[in-house]
């Protein structure tokens, strides 16, 4: 049997005495997307949430937690946070600023703590999937668990127009 290894969200999970499951996948570095691997697991998209970092231009970074099969809307972000605007970082600065790469990046354990803000519908599951913090392997766990430990702010985040 193959030992998963444990991740900085893991570990934090830990001492917050959270349970969760370590989930693997195969990973597609021609697909990195939410509903890509929601098919892996054979999961509705919706309860597979995948993670984006923003920079504000009053407030600084943020992070967003929206539905694997949902768009960010940006001018919600912006007005939930505090600014006028808000652009996603980019790429080349997601790991300096959170500890992960695109495809691996967690709302729980990055470098340093951002506001975040979580989209409502995460409570209409008893159990979601984030990213555990590395590509391959996702965390499944409670919404309060995940809630708790990204000290997450539930709001609308997502764009009317849904994505295929």
């Amino acid at each position: 049997m193959k030992k998963v290894q444990k991740t900085n969200a893991a570990r934090l999970l830990d001492r917050l005495g959270a349970a969760y499951d370590i989930v693997s996948y195969e990973v597609d570095e021609q697909d990195l997307s939410a509903t890509h691997l929601a098919r892996q697991l054979d999961e509705d998209p919706a309860r597979v949430f995948k993670t984006l970092v923003l920079c504000g231009d009053k407030n600084g970074h943020l992070v967003c937690v929206i539905p694997g099969d949902s768009e960010l809307d940006l001018k919600k972000a912006a007005a939930v946070s505090g600014n006028k605007r808000c652009t996603m970082v980019p790429m080349k600065e997601l790991f300096p600023l959170t500890g992960y790469i695109r495809g691996g990046c967690s709302p729980v354990g990055m470098k340093k703590h951002f506001p975040t803000y979580i989209h409502t519908t995460i409570n209409e599951y008893p159990t979601v999937y984030v990213s555990a913090g590395l590509r391959g392997l996702q965390l499944k766990l409670a919404p309060v668990d995940l809630m708790r430990a990204c000290e997450g702010t539930l709001v609308d985040l997502a764009s009317d127009a849904v994505s295929p």
